[in-house]
């Protein structure tokens, strides 16, 4: 029997048992963890910024998300959980150093060697993960940064609107985004205690991206937990099409 016949054979047996048969060329969902501190505040995020992104990720067909906080077990970072993911999001901002070394280092680790995508977000500029990848990729470049990795020159949180201006509108990442203003937005002011990135996709250090190891970390600097910020159409188109591309091989 040829191919062709084989797959017909097993559409009409499927159909004959009242089954659905799933393509043979679909592809897998891209499995997202995304985590954060639980601490923002809920009459801005009920259910937390990691459950507002995991909610609008799930109404995505080819994105399955999770979310998960630091009350979790294993800091919701653990082993088993990094290995079902393509692609981790993170939040974090008051308790960066309660976040245990050996939960920084599961994250480095499935980066680095097994590929998965990383995506943090505002003020985890300062997470302990963050941090050892922006010193280990400095040193790669052969600058090894001066003082703490993944530090701002200052913040200013007057909740003032930030113009946000694509750079490279070609990259998936950027794909169907425009120049748009977040309304009210805590600002982080270069210079930026950082590597080189591969490419900046938004200008002012908004949007930066980097290869490390199997693979790639983007952050994004818009953001803070006091602003709704992630619940604004254009940042949650930028966080779709960031988690598809860190999730791409």
């Amino acid at each position: 029997m040829t191919v062709a016949g084989i797959v017909l054979r097993a559409c009409t047996l499927a159909a004959a048992c009242g089954m659905a048969l799933a393509p043979m060329w679909a592809k897998k969902p891209v499995r997202v963890l995304v985590w954060s501190e639980r601490t923002e505040p809920a009459e801005i995020y009920p259910d937390g910024i990691n459950g507002a992104i995991a909610a609008m990720l799930n109404q995505e067909k080819d994105i399955r998300a999770t979310a998960a906080s630091l009350q979790d077990a294993d800091q919701g970072l653990s082993e088993d959980l990094l290995a079902a993911s393509d692609v981790l999001v993170a939040f974090g901002h008051r308790c960066h150093r309660v976040v245990s070394d050996e939960s920084a280092g599961r994250v480095v680790r499935h980066v680095e060697l097994n590929g998965m995508g990383y995506l943090p977000l505002h003020s985890s500029s300062g997470a302990r993960a963050f941090q050892r990848i922006m010193s280990r990729l400095a040193e790669r470049q052969g600058k090894p940064l001066d003082g703490i990795p993944g530090q701002w020159a200052a913040v200013r949180n007057e909740g003032l609107p930030c113009a946000i201006h694509v750079l490279e509108p070609k990259h998936p990442i950027a794909k169907g985004v425009l120049d748009f203003v977040v309304p009210r937005s805590e600002s982080y002011l270069d210079p930026f205690r950082a590597p080189v990135p591969d490419l900046k996709v938004f200008d002012a250090d908004q949007g930066l991206l980097w290869e490390f190891g199997r693979g790639k970390v983007f952050y994004l600097q818009q953001g803070h937990e006091t602003y709704p910020v992630y619940l604004q159409p254009e940042i949650q188109l930028i966080l779709r099409n960031a988690v598809r591309f860190l999730a791409s091989r």
